[in-house]
């Protein structure tokens, strides 16, 4: 760090104006505008100004940007951040295999405490990687206490959070409309521009007798918004989106993650209610929900935002998420040409497409947009700083979107705002204490460890296939199988 930035550093977060320089901006306004050599002026929470020479007040804090890329702060909107403290563990994980840990054997030991030390460490990398705002999806709350825990580690990050309250354990009917619930989420639900809000997470099984419903009313009757893993092979088909279609519950609030393997129908009246989905592709490439389905959510209409699901997979970061989502719809668009006998020779799917799914289509899906997702003025500074003069990918940027979408990573974020305050700097953390969240998240491994014991421990982490690889009902809180009579794998024994 240079004497200035030093200065500069020491003077963050004092209420004093910031001034980025130099820089190429990435708008991702309605025209996805890009400016080149200019500077953006933040003022309290808000971006005050976008343009070449600002003139800025004295005492203004002054980033040299030069060289780097301005952009707006990216949004994830499905992630499972409790299971972050098992990062990397189910590596070599089936989809089925997931289940069987997380829904039918350890997910249910887990702690308030173990919660909250898997939050923790999600929120504070989700900022070093450039990403302000998380959907924390949080389907290991099998009690209130749980959600407040999840709740109190959210509210120790400086990020932007919305924490989408889930229970894996116990069935959507029974969980939402209880008394203890709806008086956390009263108590938890932020204003409009708060920085923590609160939605509910749950999925829809496909039993004809939609058990959901109460869920659903109560979530209406409450004004929050529904995530739901929708078009999951295996577990929720075609049939979940027609129930939620009967009786009403296809509204524009609800988000539908994943959102492969489903039919031409379900996808229309997806479209027709004006939701978004969340693509999670590395999720989608590597677990099999489906293949990624922006080649099919384009064709119909549906936009796009964009996650990482879980830690204890794949990366928490969103250059990967948009590096994998090219690839993987570019691969359709070949496959499908070839197939009958043509050549692709116009990419249907561009780099801006991605980087907005990974901005603006995030701070739509989450009704955000008029605070978040673009640099323009009088939306809330959550920027991000792209710049790292010690590495050869940072030079020369050209095209800056396709820049960040295949050349960037998270070692090349520099600055990171949220609402303003400087979250990371000359990439370091800033008033976030990472050596807690690390404590924390080895006291919950040695816990788990504990409890599995070692041999079971690691055979977890390559576990053989069960002889019934692929079955219909993880959700162990109804009975229903999706009609086809195969039953949940009993590795319990």
């Amino acid at each position: 760090m240079s004497q200035d930035e030093q200065a500069t550093a020491e003077r963050l977060n004092t209420g004093r104006p910031l001034v980025f320089r130099d820089a190429t901006v990435v708008t991702m306004d309605g025209a996805d505008t890009v400016r080149e050599a200019c500077d953006v002026l933040v003022v309290d929470r808000e971006i005050a100004d976008v343009g070449e020479d600002l003139e800025v007040p004295d005492g203004a804090l002054e980033i040299d940007a030069a060289g780097g890329i301005v952009m707006p702060g990216m949004i994830d909107t499905h992630r499972h951040m409790w299971q972050t403290s098992m990062r990397g563990y189910g590596a070599d994980w089936s989809l089925t295999q997931y289940f069987v840990f997380y829904y039918l054997q350890w997910g249910k030991t887990f702690r308030p405490e173990d919660i909250r030390a898997g939050n923790l460490l999600a929120a504070v990398e989700a900022l070093d990687a450039g990403v302000t705002t998380v959907v924390d999806w949080s389907h290991g709350l099998q009690t209130v206490e749980h959600a407040e825990a999840a709740a109190d580690a959210l509210r120790s990050v400086p990020g932007r959070h919305v924490l989408a309250y889930g229970n894996i354990q116990a069935g959507p009917w029974e969980w939402v409309p209880s008394a203890d619930v709806r008086s956390f989420m009263e108590r938890n639900r932020g204003s409009h521009d708060a920085l923590m809000q609160v939605q509910f997470a749950f999925d829809v099984t496909g039993d004809p007798e939609f058990p959901e419903k109460p869920a659903f009313e109560a979530a209406r009757e409450l004004g929050l918004p529904v995530s739901t893993h929708a078009g999951v092979w295996g577990a929720t088909t075609d049939e979940s989106i027609r129930l939620m279609c009967d009786h009403g519950f296809m509204t524009p609030d609800v988000t539908y993650v994943h959102a492969a393997s489903l039919s031409h129908d379900s996808y229309q009246r997806i479209a027709a209610s004006g939701a978004y989905a969340s693509v999670s592709t590395e999720s989608e490439q590597s677990a099999g929900q489906g293949y990624p389905p922006t080649f099919a959510l384009r064709r119909h209409g549906i936009p796009v935002s964009l996650s990482m699901d879980t830690s204890v997979w794949w990366s928490g970061d969103l250059f990967s998420a948009m590096r994998a989502t090219l690839s993987a719809d570019r691969s359709r668009e070949h496959l499908e040409a070839q197939a009958e006998g043509n050549t692709v020779v116009n990419n249907a799917l561009r780099a801006d497409d991605v980087v907005r799914w990974a901005t603006d289509g995030g701070a739509k899906a989450l009704g955000l947009d008029d605070l978040v997702g673009s640099v323009e003025p009088g939306k809330r500074a959550d920027l991000v700083l792209l710049r790292n003069d010690r590495s050869p990918a940072m030079y020369p940027i050209l095209n800056p979107t396709g820049h960040i979408a295949f050349q960037a990573g998270r070692a090349d974020v520099h600055t990171v705002l949220v609402d303003g305050r400087a979250v990371k700097f000359d990439h370091e953390l800033v008033d976030v204490d990472l050596r807690r969240a690390k404590e924390e998240v080895g006291r919950t491994i040695d816990y788990l460890r504990s409890e599995m014991g070692e041999d079971e421990w690691r055979q977890g982490m390559s576990p053989e296939l069960p002889e019934q690889e692929l079955f219909d009902n993880p959700y162990q809180y109804t009975d229903w199988d999706g009609g086809r009579g195969a039953k949940a794998v009993d590795t319990a024994g």
